[in-house]
């Protein structure tokens, strides 16, 4: 190990204040740090804010293109482990997520809304996440349902998800059951679930595959959609239509080694009632439950991860 690995580098900012009144956004790049579509989009929004083409009129938006500089200089996924999992403010942190945690929550909690923008690594179309409706609950109490529903749509891109956390307590209670570690709940909270948390409000926009220049694209328009829609620029707000709204409400769980996905699915593939999505290691098939969306196929899933997870055309509309 060199003297520089013990160096915790510092978080870069760029901020931009209108001089009129107005809402405080935080856009994020490489939370994950092989996810370059981020911070290479941010940098062109940034340009064009230096040079005059985008002009914030009011509010302020701050642009933090490397959230997770040691994974970014690494091209890996992780530090020390996953920054967008159990996302929270430790008094004693212990590895380089810990750390860049407390820092990342000060930050969170000095915005009204957050853009955080992510890619993958299969196939699939660009898609966005967002949260819950409008709810006193004890899982993840909520106020701005409809803001965030519409924020989400008008990134431009046409699968919007939702359903996270009511899934990840689905997952726990099976790990549960096949007597495996129980996870805790708040290992389902990232940078949007904080942002909820402290009040404001957030969305993960995966914008592509982590190689495809075209995800830079996708990333680049979401910001500047997004600085129009909240009125920070003078632009036109984008339009919102045809956008395919899914709840995620199953899964299907890898219960034993040799449990694999069947098919070659993508996120967002419709899957019609009865289809083979699965195959269990004795040569069990397990079938689609319902006409609907397969979600996250992963074909590298250990004991207790998601295989796939399914989903159902929702009710809510932006």
């Amino acid at each position: 190990m060199t003297t520089q690995d013990l160096i915790d580098p510092p978080l870069e900012t760029i901020r931009f204040h209108g001089l009129k009144a107005g809402p405080k956004l935080l856009v994020l790049g490489a939370v994950h740090g092989n996810e370059t579509c981020g911070p290479n989009a941010i940098a062109r929004v940034v340009e064009d804010c230096r040079a005059g083409r985008v002009s914030i009129r009011r509010g302020e938006v701050t642009f933090l293109p490397v959230a997770n500089p040691k994974a970014y200089r690494q091209n890996t996924r992780e530090g020390d482990r996953n920054l967008n999992r159990d996302l929270r403010e430790r008094p004693q942190p212990d590895d380089n997520e810990d750390r860049i945690g407390n820092r990342l929550s000060a930050i969170l909690r000095q915005h009204d809304m957050l853009l955080d923008v992510h890619s993958f690594t299969g196939e699939g179309v660009p898609f966005v996440f967002f949260g819950p409706e409008d709810n006193r609950g004890e899982l993840e109490p909520f106020r701005h349902g409809a803001a965030e529903a519409a924020f989400a749509a008008c990134l431009g891109v046409d699968l919007m998800i939702h359903g996270w956390l009511d899934i990840y307590v689905r997952l726990i209670a099976a790990r549960e059951r096949l007597n495996l570690p129980r996870l805790a709940v708040t290992e389902g909270f990232g940078t949007t679930e904080f942002m909820r948390f402290a009040g404001g409000y957030g969305v993960t926009l995966e914008c592509g595959r982590h190689e495809d220049p075209a995800s830079v694209d996708v990333g680049y328009r979401a910001i500047r959609n997004v600085l129009a829609h909240l009125g920070l620029t003078d632009e036109a707000a984008p339009s919102t239509d045809h956008r395919v709204v899914v709840h995620m409400d199953d899964l299907v769980i890898c219960e034993a080694e040799g449990d694999r996905v069947e098919g070659s699915w993508k996120t967002g593939d419709r899957v019609a009632k009865g289809t083979p999505i699965a195959r269990r290691a004795d040569g069990t098939v397990v079938t689609m439950p319902r006409d609907g969306f397969i979600i996250f196929p992963n074909r590298k899933a250990k004991p207790g991860e998601g295989l796939c997870y399914l989903g159902t055309e929702s009710r809510r509309r932006p």
